[in-house]
């Protein structure tokens, strides 16, 4: 049997100890597995299993996984366990219905580093964001150091993770949810947004910002006012000021 205390920080290394985390329902975020593994049945099986769990498995070189290692003997498999389950978007949608508030979600596109993403979540609880949505690759996901991050926030913010974002936008749209992206040459200075409806704020990664097609599925592009002499904003602190700026719009109208 795995021992919990391997766990305690999210990190699970070794065959055996990831297949009973498997075996024993413990979420998993993501799974590094030994890059030219495939002719190895036990690394095939672990796959296997992780896919059939809802993981995101990514192959990995060994000199990454050997660097990732705390026991030192990973025999070519390390799992993130995840804090929490994911929820649904349409669990997201429904707990806003619930409240007979118009949704506001967070949705972050590729932000990779934990950091920035348990920032993000604690920022939406404060706001009373409904929930934030992330891809299920190329992310961060709900790993401990995003629990810790975002200070207990994951413990009360809905995260749903999604195959394709492009899709999900378009099937927002379709319910009557506005999408707002971030971007610094955005075309609706930010307060003119008008954020008392149903929303979406969408962040883009920390480094290249928002994909194209991401862009071109958000029916507004927010443009942040920038008076000194940077150019950007950290992801966490573009989310903080577009919630904020929805908070006080809602609360304006009465909503």
């Amino acid at each position: 049997m795995y021992e919990r205390d391997a766990i305690a920080d999210g990190m699970i290394e070794g065959r055996n100890a990831v297949l009973e985390a498997l075996r024993a329902g413990v979420v998993i975020d993501k799974i590094y597995l030994q890059k030219g593994g495939g002719g190895d049945k036990a690394l095939g099986f672990i796959a296997s299993s992780a896919r059939a769990a809802g993981a995101v498995v990514v192959e990995a070189d060994r000199r990454k996984l050997d660097a990732m290692s705390r026991t030192h003997a990973h025999q070519g498999v390390i799992a993130l366990a995840a804090v929490r389950e994911y929820a649904s978007v349409e669990d997201i949608l429904r707990a806003a219905a619930e409240k007979g508030e118009p949704p506001l979600l967070v949705v972050c596109d590729e932000l990779s580093d934990p950091h920035n993403l348990g920032a993000v979540i604690r920022t939406a609880e404060c706001a009373g964001a409904h929930g934030v949505v992330i891809p299920k690759r190329r992310s961060a996901g709900l790993t401990a150091v995003v629990a810790k991050t975002s200070a207990g926030a994951v413990a009360h913010v809905p995260v749903a993770r999604v195959p394709n974002l492009v899709a999900l936008l378009k099937e927002l749209k379709k319910q009557g949810v506005w999408i707002f992206g971030t971007a610094a040459d955005g075309s609706t200075p930010l307060y003119q947004a008008d954020l008392k409806g149903p929303a979406a704020i969408v962040i883009g990664s920390e480094g290249s910002g928002m994909s194209r097609l991401t862009a071109e599925n958000c029916d507004f592009l927010v443009s942040i006012p920038m008076r000194g002499k940077l150019n950007s904003l950290n992801a966490s602190a573009a989310a903080a000021i577009l919630l904020y700026e929805a908070v006080r719009q809602r609360l304006g109208s009465g909503s």
